[in-house]
């Protein structure tokens, strides 16, 4: 894999943690730790700046999530029996929010009267959202279950437990199918077999497997192989493809070039994750689409328009939901919101600040996009780095009883906490799937990078 000497080299040289307030030989009382002769191939990296990182993540996620929810649904379009006018442009930041199609009396956000960033001051608690929930009940379950790849029965079974079956649960679409199916006694991968459940090509993988990438630095090989039967939990054909997408990209924010711009590396990432999907389908097609928009020059908007023109308007490439008469127009699908995440992914060159605007504005279910580059990003560059980026300090609280039940101290956990939660994880995933080790003294993993 290109960049991994020069990244070997360098986090061995220079790593230290950004910020760590309990001791940096974090160890997990469920795991055995095995002696480790590092070879030279190994690439070594920072436990204690994983920790900043993954608080980076948490924390860059729920910005997205809280600030995307603001814009989600506004914006989907003019075909079917919801029309919702022109699509927003970057003028409209900071002007009044507009009624979503589920306002039934015109109602707009409750989380901001304008477009703008949704931010929880420091002794607040971030809410968790359908971004966050799963993500972070599947870290439970890994914990619980002592394990790095989750069982059909070990999924199942922690959703019953942590996912209300009746009232309000925060479920939409596929995830509530796949629950129902639950209920009625299968087991993933069957509750998202097409058999099964109609709604598998609609986007809810795609916002609650990308965490199994960190679970696997540098190595997206077995990444996969850690989030197969979560994804496959509600998604298959495109739909896990693009699932499949963002959690190598994932993977991949452990192998980039320190020496380079973080737009370029996220270009890098993009790229790599692309030749994942066959050409033929359509999700290959939509990401090409959206990468020659932004070589030619055009705008981002310009971009979202002509997706929207080509997908929903006259459902090339082998788009044909506008076709199948779903509601909102499938305004909750895989395809049309991928191809909205690529426009911010690309249009936002890893400004973190920008990605979350133009996620927020492009359209459709603008919260679940925003969300993952969010996420993305604020690994990449840190807790630390998504505070400068803001210029302010963030809650570290974050309560999961808010969407999920069943958790100790009433659901009210810390992102410092989540952090070191995922660091366990890791370490198992290290020792058990990729074969390598950890230097408890030394602070380390030790990532083998040849399979």
């Amino acid at each position: 894999m290109k960049h991994v000497t020069y990244l070997a080299l360098l986090i061995g040289l220079t790593f230290t943690s950004c910020q760590e307030s309990e001791p940096n030989n974090l160890q997990n009382p469920d795991l055995l730790y095995a002696d480790y002769q590092p070879k030279e191939t190994d690439l070594p990296i920072s436990r204690a700046d994983y920790k900043n990182k993954l608080e980076g993540f948490w924390l860059g996620q729920c910005i997205a999530n809280w600030t995307g929810l603001v814009t989600e649904m506004d914006k989907i379009g003019n075909i079917g029996a919801i029309k919702t006018g022109d699509f927003y442009t970057r003028e409209d930041w900071g002007k009044p929010d507009l009624p979503s199609i589920f306002s039934e009396n015109g109602e707009i956000s409750k989380w901001s009267p304008t477009l703008d960033f949704v931010l929880e001051d420091q002794g607040g608690i971030w809410g968790a959202d359908d971004d966050t929930d799963i993500e972070y009940i599947y870290q439970e379950l890994l914990l619980a279950n002592k394990t790095s790849i989750l069982s059909g029965e070990q999924i199942r079974d922690g959703w019953l437990k942590h996912i209300k079956k009746e009232e309000e649960n925060y479920l939409w679409v596929s995830n509530q199918k796949a629950l129902d199916l639950m209920n009625e006694g299968l087991v993933p991968p069957a509750t998202s077999a097409p058999e099964n459940n109609p709604e598998y090509d609609m986007i809810d993988a795609q916002l609650t497997t990308e965490i199994f990438g960190f679970y696997a630095p540098a190595r997206p090989d077995v990444a996969m192989k850690l989030s197969l039967l979560p994804i496959q939990t509600v998604a298959r054909e495109n739909a896990q493809l693009i699932s499949e997408f963002n959690v190598i990209m994932y993977s991949l924010a452990s192998s980039i070039d320190a020496s380079k711009p973080i737009a370029d590396n996220i270009k890098w990432m993009a790229e790599e994750a692309r030749k994942h999907l066959p050409n033929e389908t359509y999700s290959a097609k939509m990401y090409d689409f959206v990468k020659a928009q932004y070589q030619a020059g055009k705008t981002w908007e310009e971009a979202r328009d002509a997706v929207y023109e080509r997908y929903q308007v006259n459902q090339e490439d082998g788009y044909d939901m506008t076709s199948r008469n779903i509601y909102c127009n499938a305004c909750f699908a895989a395809g049309i919101n991928f191809a909205a995440s690529i426009v911010s992914l690309y249009y936002g060159e890893g400004d973190l600040k920008e990605t979350i605007k133009i996620g927020s504005l492009a359209g459709w279910d603008s919260d679940n996009p925003t969300a993952t580059w969010g996420g993305l990003i604020g690994f990449m560059i840190g807790k630390d780095g998504v505070e400068e980026a803001f210029g302010r300090k963030f809650a570290d609280k974050f309560n999961i009883h808010r969407t999920r039940v069943g958790f100790p101290n009433n659901g009210i956990d810390s992102i410092p906490n989540m952090a070191k939660k995922g660091i366990y994880v890791i370490d198992r995933v290290v020792q058990e799937e990729l074969g390598g080790g950890i230097d408890l003294e030394k602070d380390l993993w030790y990532i083998p990078t040849t399979k």
